[in-house]
């Protein structure tokens, strides 16, 4: 390189040099924030839907004070924004960890039935609030994790505020939990998979009794008898399915949810917050 070049590149550097001191550095507007400044901001950035920012403020309020009434209220408050920002295995993880620091703090229900209500919402799915289909007929796996949150709850806390809505999403999930085994028997049916469809009746039979779902699964079970030749078994199961029908044991309410339960975020009494 000619030392006329080197000259030039040297005096272009130490032109741009002071150019770039004299940019403006971002500034944090949040310096010298107080834990109260940083809830009351996250707090009406909820208010205003806007959950991503609610959550930034939500994790540095934690980090700058980590110790104290306003971080331990926000570990729960930013599960919930993770939620509403469809943020789900965030949401989970938040649930979770305030679970596990607090377990005894008087809303630690809540962060259970949260994480219920985060893995039934998954298990709906977008398309569904709009359109009706068979939640059924899905992959069980959320709708398992959901079940396994509400029935915790009810049975830690089963004078909850949230004890009763939990109960009511227990008996939905578990008839679509019973209807899923009868699909699943029936696709084995088009298999020609009689026996594993007879066994999968059985398991709806055993396990979701007093369900809509238990009918169907005697009337598939019937079938898949009559396909293997076992008339002893499958008259057996005839009469058990008219007994039931004479009975009306068929005849269980469907039970109603609201689609989006009124959650909101849990406000606590500063005055009263358990700090255990």
């Amino acid at each position: 390189m000619k030392a006329t070049t080197k000259v030039l590149i040297l005096l272009a550097t130490l032109f741009f040099l002071p150019a770039c001191s004299l940019l403006p550095k971002e500034v944090d507007k949040t310096k010298g924030w107080s834990a109260q400044k940083f809830y009351s901001e996250a707090s009406y950035a909820m208010s205003e839907g806007n959950y991503e920012t609610a959550i930034g403020y939500y994790e540095s309020l934690e980090a700058r004070y980590p110790f104290g009434r306003y971080a331990m209220q926000a570990q729960l408050d930013v599960a919930y924004a993770y939620y509403k920002n469809s943020q789900h295995e965030s949401a989970i993880a938040a649930a979770d960890r305030f679970i596990k620091l607090h377990p005894r703090n008087p809303y630690v229900d809540y962060a259970y039935y949260l994480k219920g209500i985060v893995n039934f919402n998954r298990n709906i799915g977008f398309f569904s609030r709009f359109v009706p289909t068979d939640t059924s007929q899905r992959d069980p796996g959320t709708a398992l994790d959901s079940f396994n949150d509400f029935a915790e709850l009810v049975r830690r806390f089963p004078d909850s505020e949230y004890a009763e809505d939990a109960r009511t999403r227990l008996a939905y999930l578990r008839n679509n939990l019973a209807m899923h085994d009868v699909h699943v028997a029936r696709y084995y049916m088009k298999r020609g998979a009689y026996l594993a469809a007879a066994n999968r009746c059985v398991n709806v039979i055993e396990k979701y009794q007093r369900t809509p779902a238990v009918k169907e699964a005697l009337i598939t079970m019937i079938e898949a008898y009559d396909k293997l030749g076992l008339e002893q078994l499958s008259a057996d199961a005839q009469r058990v399915l008219a007994l039931n029908e004479a009975q009306s044991n068929f005849e269980v309410p469907t039970p109603k949810l609201e689609e989006e339960p009124s959650i909101g975020r849990k406000l606590w009494d500063y005055l009263e917050l358990d700090e255990n």
